[in-house]
């Protein structure tokens, strides 16, 4: 176990823990906490299948730095993240509770979200370095976000971005919890964070790779096919090298040669001459597979099916927009807070509108109803009125 104490205040003390031992050392000191810090860095901008590389956790004097290449089974802290009566404070937890879960079987319970805070008090920039600048008036340096958390060494400057990622989120909590409760918001908070820690990691699904391609949709039938061909392939041969598939060939490269179609190596000219050499062949070879499929065999991008809104509809959802832009210019809340688009079209659809029925919706919340659920029945029920 490594410790850093320095009395400059920009190395606090930092423990790096790289054995079981060590951990379970780690679980002594945090069975006795009653809130704690929390964030990890990941690998996914370096290698094909992404994992946890470090775990952050932050309390008032110490900040306990878990490799977790070094530690496959974080089963002693369990107990840890399970425990309701252990604040659990993170930044933007959606990515880390799917992934604490996905690789460790790690279960966040009394989760406080300081993402989700910011944007219920209206925060506009609610970033981590943003609202530690403004908050605290500390600089974080961003570059070491995108770094290689796979490679080890940790060089003493990632290690100490990685403490300050957590150092000041226990007095951010502070903060934001009084000014929460001080706008009598902190129920909501409460919900948003409790339905938060329930998310999961969802594998890939064993479908067309051009499903999750950015505007596939648009493309006629062989033109799917080509880029399913070298979609395919890229995932092959980055599986092989073990790094991310955009690092192979760019979206927007794949884009510009489905396209165009090119049939020898001159006509690969939206690649660099290295990638031409490397890739080239394999490229074309893509191409012809396609081009080779008989005609029935080319896919078809589904096409969405969207209920059809009548006037009446169309009038409920446009009232309702209008109601959300007034209600956040009143509260000072982002419109995707208050009523997202989704929820808007699923209440402007129901064929009555009272509190109760409002609850039948899944999308929505229990504050929002508490919020404004009688207000949005009786703005419905007079455009009905008018219909």
């Amino acid at each position: 176990m490594d410790k850093y104490s320095d009395t400059d205040k920009n190395e606090p003390l930092r423990m790096i823990i790289k054995d079981r031992s060590d951990l379970f050392r780690a679980y002594e000191i945090l069975s006795h906490e009653k809130v704690i810090g929390v964030d990890l860095e990941s690998d996914s901008m370096f290698h094909y299948k992404e994992k946890v590389c470090l775990i952050q956790i932050s309390i008032p004097e110490l900040n306990i730095l878990i490799d977790t290449l070094s530690i496959k089974d974080l089963s002693p802290l369990f107990p840890i993240f399970s425990n309701p009566h252990i604040r659990k404070i993170f930044h933007g937890a959606d990515y880390d509770i799917r992934s604490l879960f996905r690789d460790f079987k790690i279960e966040v319970i009394s989760l406080f979200d300081t993402q989700i805070a910011a944007r219920l008090l209206g925060i506009t920039q609610t970033g981590l370095s943003s609202i530690l600048e403004t908050r605290f008036g500390i600089h974080l340096e961003k570059k070491y976000q995108k770094s290689d958390w796979s490679r080890r060494p940790i060089s003493r400057e990632m290690l100490q971005y990685a403490v300050f990622d957590t150092y000041y989120l226990i007095p951010l909590s502070h903060m934001f919890e009084k000014e929460l409760i001080e706008k009598g918001r902190f129920s909501w908070f409460e919900e948003e964070c409790e339905l938060q820690s329930k998310v999961r990691f969802s594998p890939p699904k064993d479908e067309p790779l051009y499903l999750r391609f950015k505007g596939a949709s648009k493309l006629s039938p062989l033109n799917l096919a080509i880029l399913e061909k070298i979609l395919q392939w890229r995932e092959k041969l980055a599986l092989t090298k073990d790094i991310p598939p955009f690092k192979i060939l760019g979206n927007q490269q794949i884009l510009e040669i489905v396209n165009n179609k090119p049939m020898d190596m001159d006509g690969l000219d939206v690649l660099s001459k290295k990638q031409i050499e490397s890739l080239g062949k394999s490229i074309l070879m893509s191409i012809r597979a396609a081009m080779d499929m008989p005609q029935e065999n080319l896919p078809l991008f589904p096409k969405e099916k969207r209920p059809r809104q009548n006037t009446a509809t169309l009038k409920r959802i446009n009232a309702l927009k209008e109601w959300r832009e007034s209600f956040g210019e009143k509260t000072g809340l982002d419109p995707s807070i208050i009523c997202p688009n989704s929820l808007i079209q699923a209440i402007a659809l129901m064929d009555q509108s009272s509190p109760e029925r409002l609850k039948e919706l899944g999308d929505i919340k229990r504050w929002q109803i508490e919020l404004f659920g009688y207000e949005i029945c009786v703005l419905l029920a007079s455009i009905s009125d008018r219909v």
